[in-house]
């Protein structure tokens, strides 16, 4: 609890955090409400709905039924060397440039650990991924949140609030909860200015987990920027387009003067074999990936035409999750939540009037909007 009494020798900055609040589990509400866990539909963390892709599931038992399936008894190679060579030919980046995390969450803290400490700032926007904010105080260091604009990332404002003991800026890009979008030529517009006022003092994360369910006249080679300029990281993550929430496998791109860094404070076995395994083979599935973004591009249209049938107004978005103003979001919550729908309010993000609706399958779409019109009596 914030302000609490520090009885157990924390130090100050984390005695003042508060927890990552996860999307609820839906075993977790049907002990709650008694509800079967089978009926319950879940909206709340931008899981794919597809699960994990076969590919990857048939990967994972052809290891296990393998002589070398007995490796699970010994430590995964901490290095990851057969996924990275996956992801160099994939992302046409030498090997070196490549760092491995347990999911894209892991990333962002190792990197906040290498670069930021009590006598460094750090650069986010407003509304932006709840974790810059949490790493950034679990290091002690200072915090220049700048305001949104639109619900988005205002880059001349950050790129102005950048101060003398500045080391970090994150964007997110789509940026979650709100789901909001900067362009390629916008992107490398900022990484230049910050690379040519302040060369590699400052780092730029660009964080792109969403970058999946970007239509494909949207998407652009983060990569090559990276080659460009010595500042950017880049990270990704297979927890969502490719399904793979439950593994945990994420990596950065970046300039192998960084990833140095990064590898000296990452634990040494961050990413577990089948994480590994399963990567490998989801990531050459072309075609699960195609489908996954079919899919969550009809049931996003689908349920913005409803919010708009309704009167309700909401965020464009960009990624797999629509952001949804409904004036009193934790009562609304309480009434989904007792119906069977979990999905996520964004309170802690400064959005008190606000929830993110993650795109489900279309019988799932459809069951939370059956839930939320009984819930605003429409």
């Amino acid at each position: 609890m914030s302000g609490a009494a520090n009885t157990v020798g924390i130090c100050s900055n984390v005695n003042d955090m508060m927890p990552y609040q996860a999307g609820k589990p839906i075993d977790e509400l049907a002990r709650e409400y008694g509800l079967d866990p089978a009926s319950i539909v879940k909206l709340a963390s931008n899981e794919n709905p597809l699960g994990m892709p076969e590919s990857a599931r048939q990967a994972i038992a052809g290891f296990l039924d393998s002589v070398s399936g007995q490796a699970l008894g010994r430590y995964p190679d901490p290095n990851a060397f057969s996924l990275k060579q996956a992801l160099a030919t994939h992302y046409q980046v030498p090997a070196e440039w490549l760092t491995v995390g347990n999911g894209s969450n892991d990333l962002l803290e190792i990197i906040s650990l290498a670069i930021l400490d009590e006598h460094a700032s750090c650069v986010y926007a407003e509304h932006a991924f709840i974790v810059y904010q949490l790493s950034t105080q679990a290091r002690g260091a200072r915090h220049i949140k700048v305001p949104a604009v639109d619900y988005g990332h205002d880059l001349q404002a950050m790129f102005d609030a950048i101060a003398d003991d500045t080391r970090l800026v994150f964007i997110a890009n789509p940026n979650n909860p709100t789901g909001t979008f900067h362009s390629g030529k916008a992107i490398g517009q900022f990484v230049q200015k910050v690379h040519a006022a302040y060369g590699t003092r400052v780092t730029v994360v660009l964080d792109e987990a969403y970058n999946e369910y970007l239509d494909p006249e949207l998407r652009f080679d983060s990569a090559q920027l990276v080659r460009e300029y010595p500042n950017l990281i880049v990270v990704r993550t297979f927890s969502k387009a490719y399904g793979l929430a439950g593994v945990r496998m994420g990596f950065a791109i970046a300039r192998p003067e960084m990833t140095d860094y990064l590898n000296r404070v990452r634990q040494p076995f961050n990413v577990n074999l089948l994480a590994q395994v399963a990567a490998i083979a989801a990531l050459k599935d072309k075609d699960f990936l195609e489908k996954t973004y079919e899919l969550n591009r009809d049931g996003k249209q689908w349920l913005c035409e409803q919010f708009e049938q309704m009167g309700l107004a909401y965020v464009p978005s960009y990624g797999n999750f629509v952001l949804l103003h409904v004036g009193d979001a934790a009562a609304v919550n309480t009434g989904l939540l007792q119906r069977g729908v979990i999905v996520r309010p964004v309170i802690g993000d400064g959005l008190p009037e606000h929830m993110r609706i993650s795109i489900g399958l279309p019988q799932e779409n459809a069951r939370f909007i059956t839930a939320l019109k009984e819930v605003l009596g429409k």
